[in-house]
């Protein structure tokens, strides 16, 4: 199984993963942004883009990766991961199906404001990254990404809070 923590970037995916992971038994993390690195690091370059996404490759590789990791350790990716591009999402879900690989589908949400308030506090400079991707997500939430997962309301949970809230649907 695959439990598949999405979100805006800075939503927290990395830490809750990082606390649900000893919550399932047998489980491990893998974090599909380390594929993208990979690509990030062909030489000469893949094309220009402003998101390894883009790039055709990334989504197959991450089904075949995690498949591949099941196939060898069996029991649970808890995967963190930014997918909000709604095709992406369809390609990525389709090709671990194709693979009978159950998916839970779970999203980190906060209000816009909660999400400023923690991107400008984690460093001196907040992340223009990060913030470049607030509006994109509002808009994914609103339009499809809240009806394709388990929506877990971060506003006012620690991760800790929202790490057990999905081991406990997980559970379920």
């Amino acid at each position: 199984m695959i439990v598949w923590i999405n979100g805006t970037h800075g939503a927290g995916k990395t830490t809750t993963s990082a606390l649900v992971q000893p919550l399932i038994p047998d489980s491990r993390v893998f974090d599909a942004e380390k594929v993208g690195t990979t690509l990030m690091d062909i030489t000469p370059g893949l094309p220009e883009t402003d998101n390894f996404q883009h790039w055709p490759p990334w989504r197959p590789l991450v089904v075949e990766t995690a498949r591949r990791v099941l196939d060898y350790t069996g029991g649970t990716l808890v995967m963190p991961m930014t997918v909000l591009v709604e095709p992406y999402w369809r390609e990525i879900s389709a090709g671990l199906a194709e693979h009978a690989i159950p998916v839970r589908h779970f999203v980190l949400h906060a209000d816009r404001e909660t999400l400023l308030r923690r991107i400008e506090g984690e460093h001196p400079v907040p992340s223009p990254f990060r913030l470049k991707y607030l509006e994109p997500y509002a808009e994914a939430a609103r339009t499809w990404l809240h009806r394709e997962a388990e929506v877990v309301d971060t506003t006012n949970l620690t991760p800790a809070q929202a790490a057990q809230q999905i081991a406990g649907a997980v559970r379920t």
